[in-house]
């Protein structure tokens, strides 16, 4: 499992990230948020181990950046900060953070509560490795869409684009949100694309087509 460290001590990044190695995990290291980023663009990790107190962004709106995003809300992240007071434990948890740890701490300490949260967060997942809606039926691990017992074929990018849908039922999203979630910040296409692929996926969808519901002058949604 590969953990992410964002800490712009040096000492400390480099001595959890000795500890982590130790007990088997891939790591990388960064001592600001612009590096995570820049990492998550082209990989992904199982955990972010993550300082509130960073030069520039600090670790809450770092964290409230990943959990806003759906290639990156599912990570895990337990923050790690020198302050311990009730009111920064309450603003990481309630902005999604996993686990809150305050230094200093030891790296007996640290690999606990990272095997709890991985655990925690492993047995989440499998409760939406499939996601439904009507008579839909959406495999994430099987990478299959079903409507009723007959299968629908799909391109990747149409999965892609169910599934985000799917994972967000009434909610609605501009053509520039789905652009981001689906095709990534640096794809150079035209929003017209978006419509493409809903048309698309309705036309393969059948009798459910109206599923994916238009909100004039918004956007799309399910449900």
């Amino acid at each position: 499992m590969k953990i992410f460290i964002v800490e712009d001590d040096q000492n400390i990044r480099e001595l959890t990230a000795y500890a982590l190695k130790s007990a088997d995990f891939e790591v990388c290291g960064f001592e600001d948020g612009a590096g995570l980023f820049k990492a998550l663009e082209t990989e992904t990790c199982d955990l972010i181990i993550l300082d509130v107190m960073l030069p520039d962004e600090d670790g809450l709106q770092i964290l409230e950046k990943l959990k806003s995003k759906s290639s990156t809300s599912e990570i895990s992240v337990i923050m790690l900060t020198a302050k311990g007071s009730e009111l920064d434990r309450v603003k990481g948890l309630d902005l999604g953070a996993d686990d809150y740890i305050t230094k200093p701490f030891s790296p007996l300490e640290l690999l606990s509560r990272i095997k709890a949260v991985l655990r925690r967060t492993n047995v989440a997942k499998v409760d939406v490795l499939r996601l439904s809606f009507g008579n839909i039926l959406l495999d994430i691990a099987k990478h299959t869409v079903f409507e009723g017992d007959n299968e629908i074929q799909l391109t990747q990018k149409e999965f892609a684009l169910l599934q985000f849908l799917l994972e967000n039922k009434g909610v609605v999203f501009s053509r520039d949100k789905i652009m981001d979630a689906v095709w990534g910040f640096d794809y150079a296409g035209e929003s017209r694309t978006v419509d493409m692929h809903i048309k698309t996926l309705r036309q393969k969808l059948g009798n459910h087509d109206e599923v994916i519901k238009t909100v004039r002058g918004v956007g799309y949604k399910i449900g």
